[in-house]
């Protein structure tokens, strides 16, 4: 009885080591997204640039020098500059290095705010550009600025094309993951919590096979779960999709990803 079980339970792992679904290069298809509904708010009055919904929130001078934001793994500073009513310039800083400079722009009619970045991941020679597209839900209070109000995700464009790619590589027992922007990773199904490496927010992941196409991979930092990908490959090989519970920000995004 106990062999039989065994076998049993192994049938899974023996099905992934053999057909190794998740194997290859995937690309992200923008057009697939489904992102979350919950809005994004923001506040800047009387010189004051407040993010409500950021983890961790945001509440500092926008004058143009840098100002520490406590509780970040990902940047130290932010300077905001008001660069006129209706767009304001962000630079990121993580100790003495600029990691990210954003300038958001809130359209003519005001409905719709375009964040447009240049991120210098820290394992990665090459910058990532790119435009991030929001619709307005509600407008802010009387006598702010024009970026205030919430605003939802509507649409993200992303440069150079590499950026959106991701790999896999199956082993028995396991899987590796590995971006061209230097964050990677080799994990067993085992449970247990292995670093993200070049990912300068101290990420762990432990990964769980559900059958021989689909994983849950969980994300944690300092032991706190923080994010769970639900990770699914086509019957025909194809196409990958991810579903991503954000928990920090009570958020969930679905991708799909297009085999190269």
């Amino acid at each position: 009885m106990k062999r039989a079980m065994f076998l049993i339970l192994l049938l899974p792992i023996l099905a992934w080591a053999a057909k190794k679904p998740f194997n290859g290069t995937w690309k992200l298809d923008f057009n697939k997204i489904q992102f979350p509904e919950k809005p994004y708010t923001l506040l800047l009055q009387n010189d004051t640039y407040l993010c409500l919904t950021c983890v961790p929130k945001i509440s500092i001078k926008a004058d143009g020098t840098e100002r520490p934001v406590p509780g970040s793994k990902v940047y130290d500073t932010l300077a905001i500059k008001i660069l006129d009513d209706k767009a304001v310039e962000i630079t990121y800083k993580k100790g003495e290095e600029v990691i990210r400079m954003e300038r958001d722009t809130v359209s003519a009619d005001g409905k719709t705010l375009t964040a447009e970045f240049t991120a210098f991941p820290e394992v990665s020679k090459q910058p990532v550009t790119g435009k991030v597209t929001r619709i307005r839900l509600a407008a802010g209070p009387s006598g702010s600025h024009a970026l205030s109000g919430s605003w939802r995700l509507q649409k993200e464009d992303t440069a150079p094309e590499s950026a959106l790619t991701v790999t896999y590589k199956s082993s028995v027992n396991g899987l590796s993951m590995s971006r061209v922007t230097g964050e990677s990773f080799e994990a067993k199904f085992d449970g247990k919590d292995y670093p993200v490496k070049g990912d300068p927010k101290g990420t762990t992941v432990s990964l769980t096979m559900l059958n021989d196409r689909s994983i849950d991979e969980t994300d944690k930092r300092d032991g706190k779960i923080v994010a769970v990908y639900h990770l699914t490959v086509s019957s025909d090989g194809r196409t990958l999709f991810e579903k991503m519970e954000d928990k920090e920000n009570g958020t969930t995004t679905t991708y799909a990803f297009t085999k190269q």
